[in-house]
């Protein structure tokens, strides 16, 4: 199989924990280059996962002839430009989530795609998982009916010294924890908001700690979510939820997001409880992967542009209704 060289913009925390293990994973992919704010960080990154090249500034491995795609996971205020930096380089792209702070930057960085002829995907590592095909397929297929609510929590904790944790580089449960949730709930609502209520806990340092969100859909289906970093002293807990109901049963997970190995779900149906097992590899490498065959082969993005400007449009929307501007 041909491989993708790929370059890496950063040396974040999710880049070393869960990226670049999965891109040495993905047969396609050839760990080319790492960029950090300082060699030294740089050339660490090198040394413990066997890149070719490092490099002391992000843009000395833009501008690398031989740097096929790109992957970003910097913070978020710091996205639009180096997105942009790098498709216009003709580099394809996956950029961390949430890929914008906004739905017009988001569009903006699309266009920028498309006028170079290149290829730019959100990293929803997950939405690529075996375990989230298999439950859309059982939702697709009516087991439970049609769906009319759907429910989603993710909650964290432990947060401390953290872009995170500041509102001029994009931080707060809802770019951080929320957008998880929303990319759930409009996998499987094939529809527009009609309304969208929320309210919030904020910081001293005016971003959300604590959101909880409301939504109707165009269609009749009613959603809800919330999402924290402020779950609990116990640094090494955390909760997730997803529930789904249909006028057949329903369907409920308490599956961690991009969890791999062996999960299950259940299928509530009257008189029978049905147990979905699935077995997951590394989520991040299906990423790279799938957009290694989006390069290679022609292959369609799995996480498309409309659907990246939809959940954005859905995130202004609650941050919108939170005031989070304007805390």
């Amino acid at each position: 199989m041909d491989k993708i060289k790929w370059g890496v913009l950063g040396t974040a925390n999710i880049a070393r924990g869960c990226t670049i293990p999965g891109m040495k994973l993905a047969k396609n992919c050839e760990l080319y280059a790492i960029a950090g704010r300082k060699l030294e960080k740089a050339q660490s990154f090198k040394e413990e996962f066997g890149f070719e090249k490092a490099y002391g500034s992000y843009m000395e491995l833009v501008d690398d002839s031989e740097v096929q795609a790109i992957y970003i996971p910097l913070p978020n205020d710091l996205h639009l430009k180096w997105v942009k930096e790098a498709l216009e380089q003709k580099k394809h792209v996956i950029c961390e989530k949430p890929l914008a702070l906004n739905a017009e930057d988001a569009k903006e960085m699309y266009k920028t795609a498309k006028d170079n002829g290149v290829i730019l995907m959100e990293a929803y590592a997950y939405l690529h998982s075996p375990y989230v095909e298999s439950l859309k397929k059982d939702v697709k297929d009516g087991i439970i009916g049609d769906v009319d609510y759907i429910e989603s929590a993710f909650l964290t904790q432990g947060y401390k010294e953290d872009f995170r944790l500041h509102k001029e580089q994009g931080g707060g449960a809802m770019y951080d924890l929320g957008c998880y949730c929303t990319t759930m709930i409009l996998s499987i609502v094939d529809s527009e908001p009609s309304y969208v209520k929320a309210n919030a806990e904020f910081t001293d340092l005016g971003v959300d700690f604590l959101t909880t969100a409301i939504m109707g859909f165009k269609n009749g289906v009613r959603a809800n979510f919330t999402v924290g970093m402020n779950l609990g002293e116990n640094s090494n807990s955390r909760f997730d939820r997803l529930f789904i109901h249909g006028s057949k049963g329903s369907i409920r997970s308490d599956v961690e997001y991009n969890q791999n190995g062996d999960v299950s779900y259940r299928i509530y149906l009257p008189g029978e409880v049905i147990e979905r097992k699935v077995s997951v590899p590394q989520n991040y490498s299906l990423e790279v992967e799938q957009l290694g065959r989006c390069i290679l082969e022609g292959e369609k993005p799995h996480i498309t542009p409309e659907f990246s400007i939809r959940n954005a449009e859905l995130i202004d929307k609650v941050l919108d209704e939170i005031g989070y501007y304007k805390n």
